[in-house]
């Protein structure tokens, strides 16, 4: 992923500790309930579209402009599906910087448009049936992700809170 211009400005006050970052996700289903995945480049492993919200950009604007980048696809949020945070989005990468992400994750219908990669991030991008999507190497997170939802819920997804106040 390429490092938007606001994190290399941060990291040239930082270095490489660790920074959190707000982050999107979109989970969209065609018609015939296929699931739109992108292919990392870097990695090869398989997840949702989405990125780093970019400063003062609406979640929703980041998740639909960052579902056309990867995916070549225009999609219509349709609601909040949860928010995700831990160990599992978080990392450190190849050049030292770690980073910790709390991400909002969208449900979404394609509008128009294709699915094709962007060649930069994405090495592909396609549809995929539920059980397709079993036999693919994905993303940590997006395991993490699509567990969680697979409870089928009706209100969305947080984990539940673990802290307690100490003594005073």
């Amino acid at each position: 992923m390429p490092i938007p211009d606001f994190i290399k400005s941060l990291r040239s006050k930082i270095g490489t500790g660790l920074l959190q970052v707000s982050t999107v996700a979109v989970l969209a289903s065609d018609d015939q309930g296929r699931l739109l995945l992108i292919q990392d480049k870097a990695s090869g492993l398989w997840g949702a579209p989405g990125g780093i919200v970019e400063p003062l950009e609406l979640l929703a604007d980041a998740a639909v402009r960052e579902t056309w980048e990867e995916a070549g696809v225009f999609v219509e949020l349709t609601h909040v599906l949860g928010v995700f945070a831990g160990e599992h989005f978080s990392g450190t990468y190849d050049n030292g910087d770690q980073m910790a992400c709390v991400s909002t994750v969208f449900a979404a219908r394609p509008i128009s448009g294709t699915p094709c990669p962007d060649h930069a991030e994405t090495a592909d991008a396609r549809f995929f049936l539920p059980d397709e999507i079993a036999a693919l190497s994905c993303q940590p997170h997006f395991h993490v992700i699509r567990r969680a939802l697979s409870h089928g819920q009706l209100q969305a997804y947080f984990k539940p809170a673990t802290w307690q106040p100490g003594g005073r």
